[in-house]
């Protein structure tokens, strides 16, 4: 019976602890499954991985003479930049990059602007079309921008085969050189560029539109404000934190633009459509200068850091954020 009552004592005292021990483990699961670290790590590893350390790598070799056809590299430290920002090729193209820029990123933001507009005033007084013409827009926003500039390209072709300039010969227009005059090569690029970006414009304005309370619209004509002042003091006041998105996104996918120039003019006639990215890919695989391409790529994020920044002084949104 002694021999009993201790075994039986025991495997109370053990179903005890492991009772214990089991929720001493479910505290602790429940408390890391609770916390928002838990949650967020999958995608801090990720952008570490994929995004942080091919910047630290990038930076790194901005700092050295990495070519691809040696296996070796020495650290140059600042010469690489020294070069760059001397050479009359890089003024060159960060003039070219200003230019297109500047353009593209008024055009987009203008024409999703007005896009917007139109398609929101056809919804609230229930006109057809507006579907279709957001369907239509945003097929350009889908296809790849190496697609889009091919397309143009075809488009342009300085024949009669060209769509465009075939259009135009049917009006007595002689042949328009798109592709081969260096002024008319920035200009078609910017056109280009923008009637591709004008549809992410046109989504983020409509979205920011369908949140404008239509109570505002009511009050403001009954003050008597007219089409032209309800746009400026409701819908431009309501539309002040999307815009601010939509101009960093829009200005960094303009410097960053590489795909659809390349198929279109691959920087040519000369380098008269050679932009940053352009010339940080061809410095690359063609020169064959790793760490000079890492260079031009650090001064590309440098201007976006510092472009970025003057957008946050000039919209001054401390309040809506």
């Amino acid at each position: 019976m002694g021999t009993e009552s201790a075994t039986e004592g025991l495997s109370v005292r053990t179903r005890i602890r492991r009772t214990v021990d089991r929720s001493g483990i479910s505290a602790v699961v429940d408390r890391t499954v609770s916390s928002p670290l838990f949650w967020l790590l999958p995608a801090a590893l990720f952008i570490s991985v994929f995004q942080l350390y091919p910047m630290v790598e990038v930076f790194r070799m901005s700092l050295t003479d990495m070519s691809l056809v040696s296996s070796g590299e020495s650290y140059v430290w600042l010469e690489n930049y020294r070069q760059l920002l001397g050479s009359d090729r890089f003024r060159s193209t960060l003039r070219v990059t200003a230019i297109y820029s500047v353009a593209s990123i008024l055009l987009q933001i203008g024409l999703g602007l007005g896009l917007a507009l139109a398609i929101d005033y056809g919804v609230r007084h229930n006109l057809r079309g507006p579907l279709l013409t957001r369907v239509t827009v945003l097929s350009a926003w889908i296809v790849p921008g190496i697609i889009i500039g091919l397309v143009w390209r075809i488009m342009l072709l300085e024949t009669n085969v060209g769509v465009v300039n075939n259009t135009l010969g049917q009006f007595g227009f002689d042949i328009v050189p798109f592709l081969s005059d260096a002024q008319m090569a920035v200009f078609s690029v910017i056109v280009a560029g923008a009637w591709r970006g004008a549809a992410f414009s046109m989504i983020m304005f409509y979205a920011g539109l369908k949140r404008v309370p239509e109570q505002l619209y009511r009050a403001a004509k009954i003050d008597g404000a007219g089409p032209f002042a309800r746009f400026r003091h409701v819908t431009l006041p309501q539309l002040k934190p999307v815009m601010f998105v939509v101009t960093i996104l829009v200005t960094i996918y303009s410097l960053n633009s590489f795909d659809l120039i390349f198929a279109l003019t691959n920087g040519g006639p000369g380098r008269a459509t050679e932009v940053i990215a352009l010339s940080m890919y061809k410095t690359a695989f063609n020169g064959y200068q790793m760490g000079m391409a890492s260079a031009t790529a650090v001064v590309l994020l440098v201007v976006t850091i510092g472009i970025t920044a003057v957008y946050m002084w000039l919209f001054d949104i401390t309040e809506e954020i």
